[in-house]
């Protein structure tokens, strides 16, 4: 059986609960905070952060995204990355929802007092020293990932809350956001849902205004293993909308984070939304697209490749995503 490490807090944490829920395996969700392995936990997995999955093997893996390519191969049945040129696809959606939306869930959860003081206190489970500590650590990673201004805060908030509208509309016309199965980009957000935006009291009051999100955070487990995902390259009008986003704010961030590591730098600003944002340079969103060129570069066939480059140069996403020749 699966033990799956971290916090119910923790969007990543329950992004990788849905995901093993959707491939239908057996697995223990264990509160990794106060445990007095929590050291030994955190060595063999290489991380002090979270989810942690334990395997059947007793293999300790981090990072949600490996992880759940791992288990594709082993739920082939259930996989949650397509093959093919459509994989491509779902890994760039879900890239925009992991690096980018993530950032106003910390938003929302550290800029407003009421879901600060409610978020700490859960994640402390009543050790209101620890709460303290937390709350004084959220404002630094709102400064580090681009909404320390209210400018940016705002546009972050009025984005998300297109993101829903977008997941609203889809979900008229299909079962999940991709089609009539789920994939990674549901399990992502379900994960903010569940940890982030359906329980801290600021943006539930955002998602509530979307009942049938609501009703589908309910019921999007439910997965019977049938249906079809919207083919390559139109997909979905969802993701669409998420490509859209992705070309006009995430991929010139991508671009300025890997300039300022090539550089040496710590932080760099960027024209984001209009107005000047500072980030701190960060090494997992090059890594993260790194993912996404070599699964274009060693899991496409050479028609498939031409038809994936060509995609990209489509979307505006060629710069981030294309493999470096």
């Amino acid at each position: 059986m699966f033990v799956l490490y971290g916090s119910r807090q923790s969007l990543f944490t329950r992004k990788l609960e849905a995901a093993l829920i959707f491939y239908g395996t057996r697995f223990e969700f264990v509160s990794k905070r106060g445990r007095a392995d929590a050291a030994q936990i955190e060595q063999r997995a290489g991380t002090n952060q979270v989810p942690v999955l334990v395997t059947p093997e007793n293999w300790a893996l981090a990072d949600t995204t490996p992880i759940m390519d791992l288990l594709d191969q082993r739920f082939p049945d259930r996989r949650l990355f397509p093959s093919g040129p459509l994989g491509v696809l779902v890994q760039a959606v879900e890239e925009f929802l992991d690096e980018w939306v993530a950032r106003t869930m910390v938003h929302y959860r550290w800029h407003y007092p009421a879901s600060a003081d409610f978020a700490s206190r859960a994640i402390a489970d009543g050790d209101e020293t620890a709460a303290e500590f937390i709350r004084s650590w959220g404002p630094r990673a709102c400064r580090a990932t681009g909404t320390e201004m209210a400018f940016h805060q705002k546009a972050a908030e009025a984005e998300y809350e297109r993101l829903l509208a977008a997941a609203d509309a889809q979900l008229q016309e299909t079962r999940y956001l991709l089609g009539d199965r789920p994939t990674a980009v549901d399990c992502m957000m379900l994960g903010g849902f569940r940890a982030h935006t359906l329980h801290d009291p600021d943006p539930k009051k955002v998602v509530e205004r979307f009942p049938r999100l609501v009703a589908w955070n309910l019921s999007a487990d439910a997965w019977d293993g049938r249906g079809e995902l919207a083919a390559f390259p139109n997909s979905t009008g969802f993701a669409r909308h998420v490509l859209a986003e992705a070309a006009a704010v995430y991929a010139p961030f991508l671009a300025g984070n890997a300039r300022a590591i090539e550089a040496g730098a710590k932080a760099f600003s960027l024209d984001t939304y209009g107005e000047n944002a500072s980030y701190l340079a960060r090494a997992y969103p090059e890594r993260s697209a790194h993912m996404i060129r070599e699964r274009i570069t060693h899991r496409l066939s050479t028609a498939e490749l031409g038809e994936v480059e060509a995609w990209l140069r489509d979307v505006g996403l060629s710069e981030a995503f294309a493999p470096q020749s």
